[in-house]
């Protein structure tokens, strides 16, 4: 965990100095919110399906472009190649490029929740913790996944095209299961209502980071 933590930690230092992650997706996660609401004519009247669903498109999009820059900055200079380098085994390099990911992209969506209510008018604060575990598992889901894609598309010409066409038709079931479970949040009926959702969320987060984790290795070797 030593070894992880000093990954996540770089990173972390890394965002301080530029806030290029940060900024980039908390601007289009705004962006994002600003359109909606003049699309729906500033209503109050928004229903909790419809919410949870802006709310996902926000994060979603946002974290694409977060992700996009997580192993861009580490091919310049080859400090890809130094993390390589390192007596580490490769999963290891993921777990905490992963966390990085998340960490950074939890921290916008905990920025960007009181803008949606401020928005849209909706109360998420007296369903904060059931909110903030959908949240958590659907961004490690949707993470887990666009870590690896990001590694695979770093060293391409057009990752900026190849990153969200490989990691959207994948992270599907993350999303609508985020998006059913926000949404049952939202409407006061709690994650039991939504339970099947819960579970296969849940499921894909297992495999997604396992999975990852493991096929990590091969994708950074090539």
């Amino acid at each position: 965990m030593n070894k992880v933590t000093a990954i996540i930690w770089k990173d972390i230092i890394t965002e301080l100095r530029t806030k290029e992650m940060f900024t980039s997706m908390f601007i289009f996660a705004l962006v994002i919110l600003v359109i909606f609401n003049f699309a729906f004519g500033f209503s109050a009247d928004i229903t909790p399906q419809a919410s949870s669903a802006i709310l996902w498109v926000a994060f979603s999009f946002a974290g694409m472009l977060g992700l996009g820059r997580s192993f861009a900055l580490e091919m310049e200079g080859n400090a890809m190649l130094g993390l390589l380098l390192t007596p580490v085994d490769r999963s290891l390099i993921y777990l905490g490029k992963m966390i990085g990911n998340v960490l950074f992209m939890f921290i916008v969506e905990i920025i960007v929740l009181p803008l949606f209510v401020l928005f849209f008018n909706i109360n998420v604060f007296e369903h904060a913790p059931s909110l903030l575990l959908t949240l958590a598992l659907g961004t490690v889901g949707f993470v887990s996944v666009g870590t690896l894609f990001s590694a695979m598309a770093a060293n391409t010409r057009l990752r900026e095209v190849l990153l969200p066409l490989l990691l959207f038709p994948i992270v599907i079931p993350v999303i609508a299961s985020s998006v059913k479970l926000t949404e049952a949040v939202l409407s006061g009926g709690g994650l039991t209502e939504a339970s099947g959702s819960l579970k296969v969320l849940v499921a894909f987060d297992i495999i997604f980071v396992t999975t990852s984790a493991i096929v990590f290795e091969y994708i950074v070797e090539d």
